[in-house]
């Protein structure tokens, strides 16, 4: 396959991916590697060092997200205090 991807955005992505909790990691793989569509599943782990499994698990928690309203995201009374 073909490199999708310069090089200068593959390191960004190692980058950002590293800064990732491994819920997060697996979720934004998963992302990445649907919008390159086929074969993306098998460039993404190549690029970020994890297994096609890895990425097929967060494809997966994808699907199972619930839809929240932007609206609702945060409990009523949450957030900063006001004085």
């Amino acid at each position: 396959m073909e490199f999708p991807f310069a090089a200068d955005i593959e390191q960004d992505m190692k980058t950002f991916f590293g800064s990732l909790r491994e819920k997060d990691r697996r979720r934004y793989a998963a992302i990445e590697a649907r919008k390159l569509g086929h074969g993306g599943i098998t460039y993404v782990a190549s690029l970020l060092g994890i297994d096609q499994k890895t990425i097929q698990h967060g494809l997966h928690e994808l699907a199972k997200l619930p839809d929240i309203p932007p609206h609702l995201c945060r409990r009523p009374g949450g957030g900063p205090k006001r004085r």
